[in-house]
């Protein structure tokens, strides 16, 4: 194999490697949900409900009701958190 076929060969299998990674996290969202008022100080997953900042790592407060991260379906409101932005348990 001469260094053209094996340079097209592996961004070939680096191509199929990055589908295969975007499908598994498709597929793992799939089973999560936004849990609010759970998220430790810098460890939220996005932006603030209340617009505070607009990225992960940036909240202030441990368990601040607007700031949340995703956690497995069904498991939120055990974990003392909320579906809803805004609402303390």
């Amino acid at each position: 194999m001469d260094k053209k076929q094996a340079l097209i060969s592996g961004a070939l299998a680096g191509l199929v490697s990055l589908g295969l990674s975007v499908a598994a996290q498709a597929d793992d969202k799939s089973a999560k949900e936004k849990c609010y008022g759970v998220a430790k100080a810098g460890k939220n997953d996005c932006a603030a409900a209340n617009g505070s900042h607009s990225c992960a790592g940036q909240s202030k407060a441990d368990n601040d009701p607007n700031e949340w991260k995703y956690v497995a379906k069904g498991t939120c409101e055990k974990m003392g958190g909320s579906l809803e932005a805004g609402k303390k348990k």
